[in-house]
């Protein structure tokens, strides 16, 4: 099965001179407030001393504070036992010595305290660098972490704090950027725990955010993160609110033969049947793979999506070869794949070949899908096979089942073009009586048949049905209209829906207009013919025809 997939640093320690306890702290300070390493000292024993924030205040308050010089203190704390101190040089230099922290103090902070397990003051911490207004969400999200990443080796950090930012932006419902953000940090060799996936899957679940949802779930099998049920449960109920999770039961039935109802089945042949259906094949055969080394999916549904990207490629020869390579090795002949020949079929107009395959899954006992009748309607309409559409069309009906609208339009239109406008007449009723989800063009086809046939009765009553069905008439149906009525002298209401079409905001073509104006002049109208040429150049002034 293996083979079938493949076709297709260091930083030293700062040393910490050590000072003689300070008597008169703040005149010494004086003289050496200039250097930066000496204070720094200075502070850090006086923090070891464990001196509260007044006397802190005191000894240095004629110092400078910069964020550099936190910075240089914070490196001298970052070891966990240090970790309180490191979070009391923070809150202290910022609310008494009025420093402005920068993003790189924050994330030196926060890496030291997750390094000393103070998980709660590292989320606050980063909830409030996340939460400054001073840029777009997205681009905080992203200037953080990349604060986060260029400062981890200077504190010998530990990867759980980008599992804490993750977390943390989850929470804050600052998801757009995320994928970007698990990207980003697995290519600098960092990879999410399984928490951290659930509690991000779980965020964008609740939030609407399905696209999303399901690019990270994607990033999460491809890190080989494993999912749990956690996971799944969270991903059927995203399948339940995209109102896809009956659509992929039924697939799943039909590639296995029978009801398969465990979540992560249904859920990663949801995850690659769609990366195949938007032509990200090669991918969706990589994550397969993944799949198979993981042991989460079935042979059979294995082979079946295989099959599928070979055909979605154009590769019918290949996809046969690989569904009777399945067949050999003992699996069933499945209804999915039939369906996928029966429409590859179609398209490349081997309608006979499309029929015997039809033919054989009800040999076989299986339930032909509305979409597969659908595809063969259409392939024989597109061929000129109308007596076979109209007997699928037919056996549909028989089944219960309705074609899709697209495939209705198609055959209507073929039938009305060929001069058996009555014959798509009456398999519309049909239709309609069936609960078929008709639209404009179906009915248009229609009118353009009747009056290509000299029966605008008919079509004029089409026209109206339209209106009762609340369908607005489009161009195409009022062009029609008009020209048929011109060309069996009924002048007068031609311009009656030419005046209708106008209203509705409709543009009559050029053509409409030189029918128009040639049967007036036929009559004897010129100055109604004089009237509609003025009215066309204003409307196309490159088809002045006087």
């Amino acid at each position: 099965m293996i083979n079938l997939l493949r076709t297709f640093s260091h930083y030293k320690k700062i040393c910490r001179m050590h000072f003689p306890t300070l008597i008169h702290t703040s005149v010494q300070l004086t003289h050496i407030n200039s250097n930066d390493d000496n204070i720094s000292t200075l502070i850090l024993d006086s923090l070891h001393e464990g001196l509260n924030w007044k006397t802190l205040t005191q000894r240095f308050k004629s110092v400078g504070f910069t964020n550099h010089l936190v910075q240089t203190v914070l490196l001298q704390l970052k070891e966990p036992t240090n970790s309180r101190k490191a979070l009391n040089l923070f809150h202290w230099s910022a609310k008494e010595m009025n420093v402005q922290h920068g993003t790189s103090t924050f994330c030196m902070t926060i890496h030291i305290l997750v390094k000393g397990r103070l998980i709660k003051d590292a989320k606050a911490l980063l909830e409030t660098v996340l939460s400054n207004p001073s840029s777009h969400d997205n681009t905080r999200v992203l200037t953080v972490l990349d604060s986060l990443l260029n400062t981890y080796e200077a504190v010998d950090s530990v990867a759980f704090v980008f599992d804490l930012f993750i977390r943390t932006c989850a929470k804050l419902r600052m998801v757009d950027v995320i994928l970007d953000a698990c990207k980003l940090l697995f290519g600098h060799g960092f990879r999410l725990n399984l928490t951290t996936f659930n509690t991000l899957l779980h965020v964008m679940q609740k939030s609407g955010k399905i696209d999303l949802l399901w690019g990270v779930y994607r990033h999460m099998i491809e890190t080989r993160v494993c999912p749990d049920e956690m996971t799944m449960q969270i991903m059927v109920n995203a399948l339940c609110k995209e109102g896809k999770l009956e659509k992929y039961l039924d697939i799943v039935d039909r590639m296995c033969g029978t009801r398969c109802s465990v979540s992560a089945v249904i859920v990663n042949t949801c995850l690659v049947y769609e990366m195949i259906e938007e032509d990200w094949i090669e991918d969706g055969l990589l994550l397969l793979k993944r799949m198979l080394q993981k042991d989460v999916m079935v042979d059979t549904i294995l082979y079946s999506l295989i099959v599928f990207a070979k055909v979605k490629m154009g590769n019918l020869n290949t996809a046969m070869e690989i569904y009777k390579e399945m067949l050999n090795r003992g699996y069933h002949e499945n209804s999915f794949v039939c369906s996928l020949f029966i429409g590859a079929y179609c398209e490349e107009g081997r309608i006979d070949d499309a029929i015997v395959l039809l033919e054989k899954m009800e040999t076989l006992g299986f339930k032909t899908p509305s979409e597969t009748f659908s595809l063969m309607i259409k392939g024989c309409s597109i061929n000129g096979r109308f007596d076979d559409g109209l007997v699928l069309c037919k056996k549909m009906v028989r089944l219960g089942q309705v074609p899709s609208c697209s495939s209705v339009s198609e055959m209507i239109g073929k039938l009305c073009e060929n001069g058996r406008t009555e014959q798509a007449d009456e398999i519309l009723t049909i239709l309609l009586d069936k609960g078929f989800p008709f639209d404009e063009n179906t009915f248009s086809h229609l009118i353009y048949g009747y009056c290509k046939d000299g029966n605008i009765e008919r079509a004029t009553a089409i026209l109206f049905e339209m209106e009762f069905r609340s369908l607005s008439p489009d161009v195409s149906a009022f062009t029609s209209l008009i020209v048929g009525l011109c060309k069996c002298g009924r002048l007068t209401e031609a311009d009656k829906y030419l005046e209708m079409m106008k209203s509705r905001s409709l543009l009559p073509s050029p053509n409409v207009y030189k029918e128009l104006i040639s049967s007036h002049l036929s009559k004897g109208h010129k100055t109604r013919a004089h009237q509609l040429n003025r009215e066309m150049v204003g409307t196309w002034p490159k088809t002045d025809d006087s």
